[in-house]
């Protein structure tokens, strides 16, 4: 069972789309390729913790590469965008996902909603600091899945920098059954 399946529970994950099922249960080394857009960090503070967290720094367009290293328990992804790469570890930790860029853990829920994955921000502690509830961020994580295709956006706002990191895309997901 994927490290996504045992947070949400078998009845929820079997409501996803089937690009995010199979998305989802890839297990070991994977690359994927897609498409995406970026949008530039709102302020010179956001861009600072954009370069900090290795998010784009400016709007393009263009290829994505995604590498993706799934275990049960935890997954590495790392993001090619046009012109940075981004990379984070997911694991799970009582029933939640976090996910780690360098010194910053975000605590997620994840939910199943109409047949779409939604992460919900809870915590977010950086160097093992929590974040006080006015200063958190607030993100808009989603995916989508359309034939072979994962549809994702992501959105980070932080209060007084504005937009730190945003992009949005697709991935082309691997039906192994035909492989």
């Amino acid at each position: 069972m994927s490290m996504i399946e045992q947070a949400m529970g078998a009845q929820a994950y079997g409501r996803l789309a089937p690009a995010l099922q199979r998305f989802h249960r890839l297990s070991g080394p994977q690359l994927l390729l897609g498409w995406v857009d970026t949008a530039a960090p709102a302020t010179a503070g956001a861009r600072l913790m954009a370069l900090c967290l290795g998010t784009p720094r400016r709007a393009e367009s263009g290829p994505i590469r995604f590498e993706l290293q799934a275990q049960p328990a935890e997954e590495t992804w790392i993001r090619h965008f046009p012109s940075r790469t981004m990379r984070s570890c997911l694991c799970l930790h009582e029933g939640r996902v976090i996910e780690s860029f360098g010194p910053v853990r975000l605590a997620f829920d994840v939910h199943e909603a109409q047949g779409r994955f939604e992460m919900r921000l809870q915590r977010l502690h950086v160097f093992g600091v929590p974040c006080p509830r006015w200063l958190m961020p607030a993100i808009v994580a989603h995916e989508t899945g359309c034939g072979d295709q994962l549809h994702f956006q992501v959105e980070a706002t932080v209060p007084m920098l504005g937009r730190v990191a945003g992009y949005r895309g697709h991935l082309v997901v691997p039906d192994r059954r035909c492989a």
